[in-house]
């Protein structure tokens, strides 16, 4: 299907011709008519299937056919909700590049903790068009009176499920209590459960559903491989492995920030720079840490799971699971990072021996098993 039967204008198949999409994506397809038909709306969609610009791209054409402007009062008419800071820097940047070719300015503006909120009041003068922010921030800056949802028309719940595991349900009872009950929700989750439906409940007005598998010709080849490895030699393996490969970006997975940061003072120690990403970290370091992962000025970010969603850094070529994920599903998410945009990637398991029985787990809830390689250091 081309762009353009999905109605969008030629102002917005420019903004996705300009991110590199050929064609719109099976959740792209199936959800963009509803969101622009007003509906309300429940996706169920796997990481790097095209969400972010499924509920972006319509909402800046209903933001622009309704007349953009600021409005009095500080007041948004659009507001997406997200679990972290580098996810609502990501969606905002995203969200600008989609809107470079419309007809009218669209007064976009992410808002995130970990950075003064003054800066913030003072970009959100006038309003916004659209916000996106997690949900901190957002309820500091409604009680500052920086911002008004009193004339909200479109809420968007991404990342629902992490939101929640995050701890954010009473931010988002309290959120609950500062909206018009007349508005468009759509909420994006990759899995459901009985908090994500009780949320559905308390947000949503007779959703629609949407179950979004990717389809078979967009699926990217990722390589899953387990490297056995004794515990005390993951240390030494994952040196030798990222000196031998030549992989251009690695995201090395671990279980804790000070994990991250020990892994990588080893890696330097053995003349392999690497830096670290963990919710301990400033937001201008951790923002720092991947724009340089990103633009090549460094080759190694070790991180926690805090960039296991969401996060979409072009062209990464290798996953490394240093500590396996607690859970099947962190697995899949961490692993989403790569292989993403129709490009094939590498995911790599350190393995010890008191592991195997949870990888075993992961195989069996993924549904494949990985190929087996013996780690030597």
């Amino acid at each position: 299907m081309p762009f353009s039967h999905l109605l969008l204008g030629p102002d917005l198949e420019l903004g996705f011709q300009a991110l590199g999409y050929a064609a719109p994506f099976p959740v792209q397809e199936q959800a963009i008519p509803l969101v622009l038909a007003g509906q309300d709306l429940v996706v169920q969609a796997q990481t790097g299937s095209g969400k972010t610009v499924a509920f972006l791209a319509p909402l800046l054409n209903r933001l622009v056919k309704g007349g953009a402007g600021r409005l009095p009062g500080n007041q948004t008419k659009a507001l997406v909700l997200v679990p972290t800071r580098e996810l609502a820097a990501q969606v905002g940047a995203r969200a600008a590049e989609l809107a470079k070719h419309l007809p009218v300015a669209l007064k976009i503006q992410a808002v995130f903790g970990g950075v003064s909120v003054n800066p913030q009041m003072l970009a959100l003068r006038g309003g916004a068009d659209l916000v996106i922010a997690t949900p901190g921030r957002l309820l500091e800056l409604v009680r500052k009176h920086a911002l008004s949802l009193a004339a909200l028309q479109h809420l968007v719940l991404d990342e629902a499920d992490k939101l929640l595991e995050l701890g954010f349900h009473d931010e988002m009872q309290d959120l609950l209590r500062q909206l018009p009950s007349q508005r468009q929700t759509l909420m994006f989750s990759a899995t459901m459960n009985t908090a994500v439906e009780e949320v559905i409940q308390l947000f949503l007005r007779a959703p629609q559903r949407l179950q979004v598998e990717t389809a078979p010709a967009q699926a990217v080849p990722i390589e899953e491989r387990a490297c056995l490895v004794p515990l005390e030699h993951k240390g030494p393996f994952l040196r030798e492995l990222l000196a031998r490969e030549t992989w251009p970006q690695v995201l090395v997975f671990v279980a804790s920030g000070r994990r991250a940061d020990n892994v990588v003072r080893k890696l330097g120690n053995s003349g392999i720079r690497a830096l670290s990403l963990h919710g301990d970290k400033g937001m201008s370091a951790r923002t720092d840490a991947l724009e340089q992962l990103r633009d090549g000025r460094v080759r190694i970010l070790v991180a926690t799971d805090l960039i296991a969603r969401g996060i979409d850094i072009s062209g990464l070529a290798c996953v490394i699971h240093y500590d396996l994920p607690r859970s099947p599903k962190d697995y899949i998410h961490r692993t989403g990072r790569t292989g993403r945009a129709g490009q094939g990637g590498v995911a790599i398991s350190l393995v010890s021996p008191d592991e195997e029985a949870h990888l075993a787990v992961i195989e069996k809830k993924v549904g494949r098993r990985f190929k087996r390689e013996v780690g030597t250091a």
